[in-house]
């Protein structure tokens, strides 16, 4: 539960108070049920399998980004994992810390900066990922396994949506 009151508890409460204004429920419950879903998904993750190595979820995610498309610069990791360049600065600089990347001026924009990681890195993410994809397993689970590939689609269309490819 990610607050005081429990998701059936709030729909009803929202119907309660908004049940007379001429508004698209489902709609509603689609958007309210997908960010409070994402919310509940990213803490079960940080509790979890990334609390084992100490990552937060930003980090985690600079760190798969770079693995699956290194070398990649820092404005494409920003980009692929939707957070600010000033947020990504300090999760690198965490991160080449701990000896699990690296950071170097681009040979083709010396403007330009291109994360790599360390063999390290990679021993890290090798171990990591096949835990963390138990966790996604647990996380899918209450979804029929027939039906996840439709589900995943479904959830593809919204991103497009959103991010303006549809």
């Amino acid at each position: 539960m990610a607050g005081p009151h429990t998701l059936a508890e709030t729909e009803r409460q929202v119907e309660a108070t908004l049940g007379s204004l001429p508004l698209d429920y489902a709609a509603m419950a689609v958007a309210s049920n997908l960010f409070r879903a994402a919310n509940a998904v990213r803490n079960h993750f940080e509790r979890t399998v990334l609390s084992e190595h100490n990552l937060s979820w930003t980090a985690f995610v600079v760190l798969w980004v770079t693995w699956i498309w290194e070398p990649i610069e820092t404005r494409q990791i920003a980009l692929e994992g939707g957070f600010s360049k000033a947020t990504l600065t300090g999760v690198l600089s965490t991160l080449e810390g701990r000896g699990w990347l690296v950071r170097q001026k681009s040979a083709a924009d010396g403007r330009l900066v291109v994360v790599m990681l360390t063999d390290g890195g990679r021993e890290l993410m090798s171990h990591l990922f096949p835990a963390f994809n138990t966790q996604e397993q647990h996380i899918a689970a209450p979804i029929d396994a027939d039906r996840r590939e439709e589900f995943a689609e479904m959830l593809r269309l919204i991103t497009a949506n959103v991010e303006g490819q549809a």
